[in-house]
């Protein structure tokens, strides 16, 4: 049987969950330098991450994201806290929670994956590494994962 597209993808969202400027601005650049098709956004703390997801307040007109990157270190909800919201939440729970972290901490990656995040990356630090990264993201997630609606 040859292989078809998934025609369920209803969204190339990206929800980037990173409070550090820097890190949006390097991810940002990189997924540009690798043509990633998705679109992203960016949530600067847990609780907003909350609230983009549930499209309260400000983001009710926001789209449901196809796939999120999330960082652990946040500010005013943890990313540990984030990653078991989602989890428990039906409407939630089915969105790929990518774990981009600088922690290499085996407990760090316990817990993530603990709470069901779908995958832990460390976080690089340089534009070439994030350029293959973001293709790679871009090639699983959004091109070849059938993802559920």
């Amino acid at each position: 049987m040859p292989y078809q597209r998934s025609a369920l993808r209803n969204s190339t969202e990206i929800l980037l969950v990173e409070d550090n400027p820097g890190d949006v601005r390097l991810l940002q650049e990189a997924f540009r330098e690798a043509n990633v098709t998705g679109n992203i956004n960016v949530a600067i703390d847990g609780e907003e991450a909350i609230a983009y997801l549930r499209r309260e307040g400000d983001f009710a007109d926001k789209p449901r994201p196809a796939l999120i990157l999330l960082d652990l270190n946040l500010p005013r909800k943890t990313g540990r806290e984030v990653l078991a919201e989602i989890k428990q939440e039906r409407r939630l729970r089915r969105i790929p929670v990518v774990i981009l972290s600088t922690s290499t901490s085996p407990d760090d990656i316990q817990c993530a994956y603990d709470l069901h995040a779908n995958c832990y990356i460390q976080k690089p630090n340089d534009l070439e590494t994030l350029v293959k990264l973001s293709r790679l993201l871009e090639g699983f997630w959004l091109k070849t994962a059938v993802l559920a609606m």
